[in-house]
């Protein structure tokens, strides 16, 4: 029993020794470290750098520079400056296109023929837009020609700025306005606005001039909605009399006398005179 436990013993007194000779090694490494870093710790400090002196403002010409330009090639307004002001346009446009055009006068007297004729819903809202939208355009196509060979192409070009531009593309529009444009309107605007009279049409404002050219322009379309009424009024009053003699007084007037109006604004080809009537009101002032 004695020697088998001696013999047990001696691997792991060897085993024992081994892991204290390797302890001993890396505490003398860890002391050797230490002493190093000390050493080096301890070193003599560095003498600090004269501070560097500021340098002389130079010249701002002379160096480069960051500067924001709106016009592109030869004076040409650059491209994101035409795609910004194009879509400003569009979204302008309508207000526009009520307001300084023959729209809103086309647009009322179709409405006003529509409900001559005694139809509600036909022709849609959206065929006499586009009809009077269209219509418009035809009429306004000398005025926006001009628009855009004055104004429009001149800055493109870049031969005028955008305020020079807007003042002279503005002139053929004022022309138009100022040629259908009552003065009885635009006296009463002018008044309503506390302002002294204009001495010339050159010196009417565009703020008097819009709101008169609308009403001038209301005033032609009811003028004509009257004409259109009339024989459309002579009809159904013709209708209700002849079914009151005859003791029909249950039926409707306009079942009877739709089919008779149909008939006669088609016979004189009405769309053709009204669209006729409204294009020659633009041939001349008034």
């Amino acid at each position: 029993m004695t020697s088998t436990a001696t013999v047990t013993t001696a691997p792991a007194r060897r085993g024992l020794g081994r892991v204290l000779a390797l302890a001993a090694l890396l505490a003398g490494l860890v002391v050797v470290l230490l002493v190093v870093g000390g050493g080096s710790a301890h070193a003599a400090p560095l003498d600090p750098l004269d501070p560097t002196a500021p340098a002389a403002p130079g010249d701002p010409g002379a160096g480069d520079t960051v500067s924001v330009s709106v016009n592109g090639v030869n004076g040409t307004p650059s491209s994101s400056i035409v795609v910004l002001l194009a879509i400003t346009l569009l979204s302008v446009a309508p207000s526009l296109l009520l307001m300084m055009t023959s729209f809103t006068k086309i647009l009322v007297v179709l409405s006003l023929t529509r409900n001559a004729l005694g139809l509600q819903g036909v022709p849609p809202n959206q065929v006499l837009a586009g009809l009077a939208l269209f219509l418009s355009l035809f009429v306004m196509a000398p005025v926006i020609g001009d628009v855009n060979d004055v104004g429009v192409q001149p800055y493109l070009a870049g031969e005028l700025t955008f305020s020079q531009a807007v003042d002279v593309g503005s002139d053929p529009l004022r022309e138009f306005m100022l040629a259908h444009t009552r003065e009885a309107d635009l006296a009463l605007v002018t008044r309503a606005a506390d302002q002294p009279n204009p001495e010339d049409p050159a010196s009417v404002s565009m703020l008097t001039l819009i709101p008169a050219f609308m009403l001038s322009e209301l005033r032609a379309a009811f003028i004509i909605g009257f004409v259109i009424f009339v024989p459309f009024l002579v009809i159904d009053l013709v209708v209700s009399a002849s079914l009151m003699s005859m003791g029909m007084m249950m039926l409707p007037p306009i079942m009877v006398s739709l089919p008779f109006k149909l008939l006669l604004f088609v016979l004189v080809d009405g769309w053709g005179l009204i669209l006729t009537a409204l294009i020659g009101s633009y041939a001349g002032g008034g």
